[in-house]
């Protein structure tokens, strides 16, 4: 890796020769700009207003304009002598435990490599101590014109450094946060632990960069004069009302992409804004419930004169037909209780008369 900074950390009365080296890198995909009638480029030339003429990058140098329009030019000698002692120093200042550090401080990384044979034993003393003290070394440095905040910590065998954002740098988060006064249920807090409990942990080498991947396939598509990959539709869904819903729904997701039984949960009516109409208030369940029975009843009594009409019809014909068996059942009925009756008669007189004759019988004897 090459270095684009040499100095050296200077820890007390310890120097550590060291030199400065990207820690990261950009995988983003450059595009060119071109003229689209014929793909010709377009080039930014580097043009001296006085001479008119292009000129090389090695005539090229620094030069501050100052308010009335004069340029002052600066050599990159004039800023290796500047009277700071950072010039060609990171100078610690202070060991703090890492979460005094302010993420939204953070910047650039680098890697501070050992600058040869002499650097090794005060390089090692320095990654130690910080290891075994769980601290973080703040220090001043400059760099590219300028004095700049850093961080230095351990990753793996070697010494980091982050450059920070000076604290006046970072804006304060004024005006962000919403205004309303919104009350969080404990059930929709469990259901948000629950939530990412399920989504659990990431390696973050598993996680890469789908939209480069994208783009190479449709580079390479155009390349080989095919047609680029369509983009899959996304799925559809409404605004969701319903936090709750929202939340159980997420949880039930989660755990069925993880292959997971989902837990019994009661189901949570989520609704979509139709055409973007506001949503309308909430009332009391006997309110709405009667003005659901108004529609109801005012639907049915609603309709055209000749269905009303065609139904009375039908409704007199299905009563009069009703009312014709029903007295049909009911003469039925009266005849065969008569019937009923004569015989059980006959039958009880029938069984009465043998017996008065025996008795007879039996006197006379």
């Amino acid at each position: 890796m090459r270095s684009i900074w040499n100095g050296a950390i200077s820890f007390g009365l310890v120097s550590i020769p060291i030199k400065l080296v990207n820690a990261t890198e950009s995988h983003s995909i450059s595009f060119r700009q071109i003229h689209t009638e014929d793909n010709g480029r377009i080039r930014y030339r580097k043009v001296c207003e006085l001479e008119d003429r292009e000129v090389g990058q090695a005539e090229i140098g620094k030069g501050y304009e100052d308010a009335d329009g004069t340029i002052i030019p600066i050599s990159d000698e004039d800023l290796s002598h500047l009277p700071i002692p950072t010039a060609r120093t990171i100078e610690i200042v202070a060991f703090v435990p890492a979460d005094r550090i302010d993420p939204l401080q953070m910047d650039a990384a680098y890697y501070l490599a050992a600058g040869g044979a002499p650097a090794a034993k005060p390089y090692t003393l320095l990654r130690e101590a910080l290891k075994r003290s769980n601290k973080v070394a703040i220090a001043k440095y400059a760099l590219r014109g300028r004095e700049r905040l850093g961080m230095l910590r351990v990753v793996g065998d070697a010494i980091a450094m982050h450059g920070l954002l000076w604290p006046d740098e970072v804006r304060a988060p004024e005006g962000v946060a919403p205004d309303a006064d919104v009350t969080v249920r404990d059930k929709e807090l469990d259901l948000a632990d629950a939530l990412m409990d399920t989504l659990g942990e990431v390696e973050l080498e598993d996680l890469h960069d789908k939209y480069r991947e994208a783009l190479e396939e449709v580079i390479a598509a155009k390349a080989a004069g095919e047609t680029p990959p369509e983009v899959p539709e996304p799925a559809a869904g409404g605004k969701v009302l319903d936090l709750m819903a929202a939340l159980e729904k997420s949880v039930r997701a989660a755990r069925e992409s993880r292959g997971e039984a989902p837990a019994p949960t009661e189901e949570a009516e989520v609704r979509r804004l139709a055409h973007g109409r506001a949503t309308p208030k909430e009332t009391g369940g006997k309110k709405s419930t009667a003005t659901a029975a108004k529609k109801t009843v005012a639907k049915k009594t609603t309709p055209a004169r000749k269905s009303t009409a065609k139904t009375t019809a039908a409704k007199t014909s299905t009563g009069k037909a009703s009312a014709a068996k029903t007295s049909a059942a009911k003469t039925t009925s009266k005849s065969t209780a008569k019937t009923t009756k004569t015989t059980s008669t006959a039958r009880t007189t029938a069984k009465k008369t043998p017996a008065r004759k025996t008795a007879s019988r039996k006197r006379s004897a």
